[in-house]
């Protein structure tokens, strides 16, 4: 297992946002968390790199946690957030070398598989372009590179497809695959639905801080009782089910 998140209660307060999270991801396997605004998605996320302390519950990434040994847990770990993170004073190329110190990289090995990705998203021309001179697109597809150039087991995709054109979601979906095929654990957080039933292996549908529903689409039928009903439409039932409890 790769990850595993065991009955996480935490938030930003004294008062929990999430009430006994549990979930998992495998290796080499693309788990959807799916949830409306407010569900408790980027709170989960947070918790899992770090950012957040749990009130209590377990997190464990290959056998380790952020209290016993926080460098290796979080040099497991790529990150892509919802809305692109960069340095105002670094260059496109600076962010990369920055990327590469911060996990240890070979260099050579590792400007490789950057200039891939670089030429990919159409930036191996614009190594020496500063933050203020990229879109936010391209400001997404340059946290995208920095993620993905690294050899990490877990990658956390936050809401990855806004910002992005056509094109770029469609690389960046076979990049997602050839990390699985690499034995990545991949969790991604999105609200595009149609998207996710294409492409996840699994779900876990988040409602008010728990988790209301988890397993592949056919598990998520059944739980359900919705035989016929798409992802999009399965969440939306629990949703107004919820809400009028």
């Amino acid at each position: 297992m790769a990850l595993e998140v065991k009955k996480l209660v935490g938030g930003y307060s004294q008062i929990p946002v999430l009430k006994q999270v549990s979930l998992t991801v495998k290796p080499g396997e693309l788990v959807g968390l799916i949830g409306l605004n407010g569900a408790g998605k980027s709170t989960t996320l947070n918790h899992i790199i770090g950012l957040l302390r749990p009130f209590s519950g377990t997190i464990t990434l290959n056998g380790l946690t952020l209290a016993n040994n926080p460098a290796e847990y979080k040099q497991q770990i790529a990150y892509v957030p919802e809305t692109p993170i960069l340095y105002d004073e670094l260059t496109l190329r600076e962010h990369l070398e920055l990327t590469m110190n911060a996990y240890g990289l070979d260099h050579q090995a590792a400007w490789q598989r950057a200039r891939k990705l670089l030429k990919l998203f159409r930036l191996d021309n614009k190594l020496d372009w500063f933050p203020a001179n990229f879109s936010k697109g391209m400001k997404q597809k340059v946290m995208i590179c920095c993620a993905f150039m690294t050899n990490a087991k877990l990658l956390i995709v936050d809401e990855p497809f806004y910002g992005l054109d056509p094109l770029a979601v469609h690389d960046l979906l076979d990049l997602i695959e050839q990390k699985k095929k690499e034995g990545v654990a991949v969790l991604m957080s999105t609200h595009v639905l149609d998207t996710a039933q294409r492409y996840c292996d699994r779900f876990v549908l988040l409602a008010n801080g728990q988790v209301r529903a988890h397993g592949t689409l056919a598990e998520l039928r059944q739980q359900a009782d919705r035989p016929d009903e798409s992802l999009d439409e399965i969440y939306l039932g629990l949703a107004r089910d919820d809400q009028d409890e």
